[in-house]
């Protein structure tokens, strides 16, 4: 929860039935009098997003302003970018994971270009979905009808993304590994990750490395004791510190001591 009288934020978990479709649900309300910008962190995950008050706004990483009056889906989210939530707007998150979207939509990589997802499927169906949400009272009722919406278009999972779904991914690229045990080339199997989950294994074990030192500097954060970089570094799988510099700027346009200085403004899909 946010400290700001007025303004509420929190996650919903997901019923053991959608686990391998959404991590979690994202929801946000601001009552206060003043506009509330937050930093998301990049997730490598795609979302779809229901405004149900004032339009909601997101800024690109060009800076470029989105702004959400319904509905949109976005991601994969590979870069950090702001997000306003002005007096009066209300917003609800869906998450997919992994290979989710692909199953629902059958493209997993929209280059992080803002869509409505009828677009997608050629139907006003979402258009229909958002207008029924928006007579339920309560996000709880609200995610048990997508969820039931959901079902039909959700497309029987691929054997070879199940596979890289089901695997490691954050301690070392499954290709390999995969590759040879359905006897196909580690190529055909790069282009059924990048295809199914919108980016490459490549891209998630760096991705992964990261995020593995966010949480770090989280964790000493909360013990107020003083930041050793070079343990960072080392237990990271860094190669140095400019290695580690370089990976901050990508994501997140800032150094890690400047992430540091405004991390409480920055939210972290992962908690």
């Amino acid at each position: 929860m946010e400290d700001i009288t007025g303004y509420n934020s929190y996650r919903v978990s997901v019923p053991q039935a959608f686990e391998d479709v959404f991590s979690h649900f994202y929801c946000a309300e601001n009552k206060s009098d003043v506009a509330i910008e937050k930093t998301l962190l990049p997730s490598y995950q795609t979302i779809m997003i229901f405004n149900f008050g004032v339009p909601a706004s997101f800024i690109s990483r060009t800076g470029d302003q989105i702004t959400v009056e319904t509905c949109i889906v976005l991601g994969p989210i590979k870069h950090a970018f702001n997000y306003l939530l002005p007096s009066g707007a209300e917003i609800l998150v869906c998450n997919f994971k992994d290979d989710a979207f692909f199953r629902f939509f059958g493209n997993a990589d929209i280059t992080q270009e803002a869509l409505h997802p009828d677009e997608l499927l050629h139907k006003n169906c979402f258009t229909t979905l958002w207008s029924e949400l928006k007579q339920i009272s309560g996000n709880e009722k609200r995610i048990e009808t997508i969820l039931d919406f959901s079902k039909p278009y959700l497309r029987r999972r691929d054997k070879i993304a199940e596979q890289i779904a089901g695997s490691d991914r954050n301690a070392f690229s499954p290709i390999k590994e995969i590759s040879q045990k359905n006897k196909l080339s580690e190529r055909s199997v790069q282009t059924n990750h990048k295809k199914h989950f919108g980016y490459t294994s490549k891209e998630m074990y760096r991705y992964s490395r990261f995020l593995k030192a966010i949480e770090i500097l989280q964790e000493i954060s909360l013990e107020n004791t003083k930041i050793d970089w070079f343990e960072i570094i080392d237990r990271c799988g860094y190669y140095d510190q400019s290695q580690l510099i370089k990976d901050f700027n990508h994501y997140l346009h800032l150094s890690p001591s400047k992430y540091l200085k405004f991390q409480e403004s920055i939210c972290n899909p992962k908690y």
